[in-house]
């Protein structure tokens, strides 16, 4: 039972029942944790945004008691490897109705404490009571964060237009409602992600008139022994490249999407050929109609909360800063255990096997049998290997700040363009986004830096003559709430 208030504030006066352990995220890494701590014997609160478990990658439609509604059994052939999470799933329901684990989904957490006797964790519940924000409180000995990750986005022409999306927005409206974008789709930007989108876009009916990818698939050929260590990333890739065949998706490999054109929504696309340096041909470019375009450049770790807790952070392989953990999925932070996208990109099967370890490490450290998975740690280390490769093979090109037009917003929040940015590196001094933003507020609106930061740390960067080194941006807000639910004072016990 854990008493201890870190946070100084218990809007109900008392100290909340604690768990043995709390889980934050329900998808692949936060539900193999959870499994696997309580079939180790901890007592368990999962803590998850989504209405339902799967988080992004096994997203499932939202329960809906019409039954004719589209659900999880029409959502299945845009899903790969639906055995583990049913597995999952299993078990978290099982234990749930044990009173060994409880399930609190649509709770957005929005900042947590460590201290002596453990993690208070303080969420939003929008489930709850539809329209209204309450806020709990939630108490554990010890915490796995597993936040997963997000698209990493760079601008463009035109990428403000209606109609223009992230890649994993695409697949999103695919998995969680049956829809496609729209009736002409174009698919652009770099890495294996791709490929799924095209292929359910296809599957759903779209007509996708191509995948721009700006690497090339000869850019494995040094990291062949990364490939054929992870047979299934090959027949998984085989299978997609199958689809995009049997639905004649063109596949443009150094190529790119340059601009989105249209008035009141995307009409068009510009595509454009990439030099071996990864720079524009402008000779090559093109322009496709198109009524939709989805657009991803990788991912990026969800930090907020493991820099909230004082978790230690370093450059990742792809340009983006990752959790530091020991080989047992423990952080530099007692108690706090990392794993998944946050520390560093690379896929749901590494994701469950980083969650089967911190899950084991919790029950070790809580004074119970738990030996170490010498299967997870072979998995780990494969796909880890898997992973550098890959963000070797798919670099985010130069190509992109080529385009970029004075008036082409970056910051969409707040609405700064190029010019600006350029302005505040070249005339002003900024070297990084934080000089940046405190000059013209670039990173400083609705979405924290999360779409725009990559990018203005790019600009910035170029502009000083330096390379590009992300710099961690601890918040004390990780997710947005109102201030009604901050003021509110029925925030009970674990409720």
């Amino acid at each position: 039972m854990t008493s201890y208030d870190p946070t100084g504030y218990d809007p109900a006066g008392n100290d909340p029942a604690g768990y043995d352990l709390a889980v934050i995220g329900g998808g692949p890494a936060g539900m193999a944790a959870a499994a696997t701590a309580t079939r180790g014997g901890l007592r368990v609160a999962l803590i998850d945004a989504g209405p339902g478990l799967g988080g992004q990658f096994w997203r499932q439609p939202a329960p809906n008691e019409d039954a004719t509604a589209f659900g999880e059994a029409d959502a299945a052939g845009y899903h790969h490897d639906l055995a583990t999470f049913r597995r999952l799933r299993g078990e978290i329901f099982r234990a749930r109705a044990d009173a060994r684990l409880e399930l609190f989904s649509g709770h957005h957490v929005w900042t947590a404490a460590c201290g002596p006797g453990g993690v208070r964790i303080r969420a939003v519940d929008k489930l709850s009571e539809p329209g209204r924000d309450i806020e709990r409180i939630v108490s554990a000995d010890a915490v796995v964060l597993a936040p997963g990750a997000y698209d990493r986005q760079v601008p463009f022409p035109g990428w403000d237009l209606p109609g223009v999306m992230t890649a994993g927005g695409l697949q999103a409206l695919l998995k969680a409602g049956g829809v496609a974008a729209g009736p002409r789709v174009a698919v652009g930007g770099t890495g294996p992600f791709l490929l799924p989108v095209a292929a359910g876009l296809a599957m759903a009916g779209s007509h996708v008139v191509g995948v721009f990818e700006a690497s090339a698939t000869t850019a494995w050929t040094r990291h062949a022994g990364a490939a054929l260590a992870n047979p299934g990333n090959l027949a998984e890739g085989a299978g997609y490249a199958a689809a995009l065949a049997r639905y004649r998706v063109p596949y443009r490999q150094r190529s790119m999407i340059v601009a989105a054109h249209g008035t009141e929504h995307v009409e068009s696309v510009s595509v454009a050929g990439l030099r071996p340096d990864g720079h524009v041909d402008t000779a090559s470019v093109r322009t496709i109609d198109v009524d939709a375009v989805g657009v991803g450049w990788g991912f990026t770790p969800s930090l907020e909360l493991p820099m909230t807790l004082g978790c230690e952070v370093s450059d990742g392989d792809d340009g983006s800063l990752a959790v530091v953990v020991d080989a047992d999925q423990r952080s530099s932070v007692a108690g706090v255990y990392v794993a998944g996208e946050a520390c560093g990109i690379g896929g749901a099967a590494l994701a469950v096997a980083e969650g089967e370890t911190a899950g084991r490490t919790a029950c070790r450290d809580a004074g119970l049998e738990a030996d170490p998975s010498p299967a997870a740690a072979r998995t780990i280390r494969r796909r880890r290997r898997f992973a550098r490769a890959m963000a070797v093979a798919h670099p985010v090109p130069p190509a992109w700040q080529d385009v970029l037009e004075p008036s082409t917003i970056v910051c969409r929040c707040e609405e700064v363009d190029a010019e600006a940015v350029d302005d505040a590196c070249r005339n002003h001094g900024a070297t990084d986004a934080r000089g940046v933003k405190e000059l013209n507020r670039a990173g400083m609106g609705w979405c924290q830096g999360r779409t725009c930061g990559y990018a203005v740390d790019c600009l910035a960067a170029r502009a000083a003559g330096i390379p590009m080194t992300p710099q961690p941006a601890p918040r004390p807000v990780a997710a947005p709430l109102t201030l009604g639910a901050l003021a509110a004072d029925d925030a009970g016990p674990d409720h």
